[in-house]
């Protein structure tokens, strides 16, 4: 189960989408006042701040063909290689009086990351992952 919370920014709708408008803020209003889960339409026009997710979820699993309980959890990179060919490659640019090759960022564009979800089937342990998305937390429940 997905709970969601929105933040509305009235300057993105025209004319034509004053009915999803009306939609969204209707659906946002039900939230705050059930606490239900509520998804909207697929459309740019509500930002995602944080999402609480169950620990355990059915879903298909491709290796068993059918849909089995799998245990959720986020997907982190591992340790990078330095004997890896770009960075080698990065290394040897950096190296002498030219410096930096890309300009360093000192703060970051995005508000938030992209996470992206790991699931493991419980019957044959086959780890399947789900394309990430845009979020600033993650909350996954017990």
């Amino acid at each position: 189960m997905y709970c969601l919370v929105f933040t509305f920014n009235t300057k993105w709708y025209s004319e034509k989408q004053s009915i999803y408008y009306e939609i969204l803020l209707y659906s946002y209003e039900i939230m705050n006042s059930y606490r239900l889960c509520i998804f909207t339409l697929n459309y740019p026009i509500e930002l995602i701040l944080y999402m609480k997710m169950q620990k355990e979820l059915r879903k298909f699993c491709p290796k068993c063909k059918t849909h089995t309980t799998q245990a959720v959890s986020t997907y982190k990179k591992g340790k990078d290689r330095k004997g890896a060919q770009g960075a080698r490659r990065h290394a040897e640019d950096k190296k002498g009086y030219g410096g930096q090759k890309f300009p360093e960022l000192k703060r970051t564009a995005k508000t938030t990351k992209k996470v992206t979800l790991k699931y493991t089937c419980k019957t044959c342990q086959r780890k399947t992952m789900k394309q990430g998305m845009r979020i600033r937390k993650l909350e996954i429940q017990a």
